[in-house]
């Protein structure tokens, strides 16, 4: 069967990451969570004080520190998904934190910071038969994409996913903060310079507000049957 690539965008929090893994792992392809990538990054400049302190990033100070900063991601037999490694430390949970998610979206905007990752992520995925997801997999990293997705959700669904998300891993968790941050991301995201979060000309739109996970997992899985079929 003729491998793919395929690309997951769409806003924080909307489960775009959920879907991807659960289908890279359904056909047996590579699930790359381009998020966590940022958010790593993120997470480092935060143990390194790189935030001045009206959140703003120390730009030449990152920029001098980029090369050494190593993500990885390494299969994890216990939960049957990959884990998000910085360094060489798992960070999984680390990144997932609401002071991660504050500041992930300043970080994500920076040129340097996106070139970086970018070609890292399309190194990743040179050899296709890959699932992506992020703002700006169908738009910037793979614009050639065999099938593009693009998810969405409303920002209250959202931000109770996301609260639900750091209960259930003994995190706090304030709604109204999480909603608050949702918003700002997503104008953050769709307002940046380089890549702006936006739907590809060609991306499917998807959006879950009123879906189970199984239903959107049974709608991804019918759209990729039907572009490889067509594909070969």
């Amino acid at each position: 069967m003729k491998k793919i690539t395929i690309a997951i965008d769409g806003h924080s929090s909307c489960g775009k990451s959920t879907m991807a893994k659960d289908l890279a792992r359904e056909v047996g392809y590579v699930y790359v969570d381009t998020g966590a990538m940022y958010r790593s990054v993120t997470l480092y400049a935060l143990r390194h004080g790189l935030f001045r302190e009206d959140g703003s990033v120390k730009t030449d100070a990152l920029e001098q520190q980029m090369p050494d900063i190593r993500i990885s991601f390494k299969f994890n037999p216990e939960t049957g998904r990959p884990d998000t490694y910085l360094n060489g430390e798992c960070v999984e949970q680390e990144i997932r934190s609401l002071e991660v998610s504050n500041h992930v979206s300043p970080v994500a905007a920076i040129p340097f910071v996106r070139t970086a990752m970018v070609a890292q992520q399309q190194q990743m995925g040179k050899d296709k038969g890959v699932v992506m997801d992020g703002r700006d997999i169908g738009t910037t990293v793979f614009p050639d994409a065999e099938l593009k997705i693009f998810v969405t959700a409303s920002a209250k669904v959202r931000a109770q996913r996301r609260y639900d998300e750091l209960k259930a891993k003994g995190m706090p968790a304030d709604f109204d903060d999480i909603l608050k941050n949702v918003e700002e991301r997503d104008y953050i995201d769709s307002h940046r310079e380089v890549s702006p979060l936006r739907k590809a000309d060609d991306a499917l739109e998807l959006d879950n507000s009123d879906m189970t996970i199984p239903e959107q997992k049974e709608w991804l899985l019918a759209r990729f049957n039907e572009r490889v079929s067509a594909s070969e």
